[in-house]
């Protein structure tokens, strides 16, 4: 891998972990050193749970559910041991809608199929249906008839317009 430079050093962060420093278009793709991209996400940050609401569904609705896939990691890591399976769930949703709107039929439905079952399954197990306003049940539904629609051939999808409403309302 090369840096900006050219000199085949790995990009590091300030803690000197290697990371990309690419800059990313919407859909998270990587891009040419130099070219205009989209802001990332910080990564790491603590959130409440309506702050991580909040913040994934305004990444959705702008069509950088990547990006949303960020802040719901984020949650998994930081949040509840009992609440984990849930945010991971929902970054599952959204890797699941960022490769389908990539085109990739095969990875975006599988995503979408495993993100849709671990939040029912976090839901059946905890009875709780609503956790912090999300509509879990809509959100599987939503996520168990894309994956059909996307291996049906629809090609790549629009992920502004397919973005789920995590609260169910539009």
């Amino acid at each position: 891998m090369e840096d900006a430079a050219g000199t085949g050093a790995r990009d590091r962060d300030a803690e000197g972990r290697a990371r990309n420093a690419r800059p990313r278009d919407g859909l998270g793709r990587p891009l040419p050193y130099g070219a205009p991209g989209v802001e990332r996400q910080p990564e790491g940050v603590v959130r409440t749970p309506e702050e991580t609401v909040t913040e994934a569904q305004a990444l959705l609705d702008a069509g950088k559910p990547f990006h949303a896939h960020e802040v719901f990691e984020d949650a998994w890591k930081s949040g509840p041991e009992a609440e984990r399976t849930l945010w991971r769930g929902l970054a599952q949703l959204a890797v699941g809608l960022t490769h389908a709107a990539r085109g990739n039929v095969t990875g975006g439905a599988r995503l979408l199929r495993r993100g849709a079952s671990a939040v029912e399954e976090w839901a059946a197990g905890g009875g709780v249906p609503r956790p912090h306003g999300i509509d879990v049940a809509g959100l599987a539904r939503w996520a168990w008839e894309l994956a059909g629609r996307v291996e049906s051939g629809a090609g790549s999808v629009d992920a502004g317009d397919e973005a789920p409403r995590l609260r169910g309302t539009r």
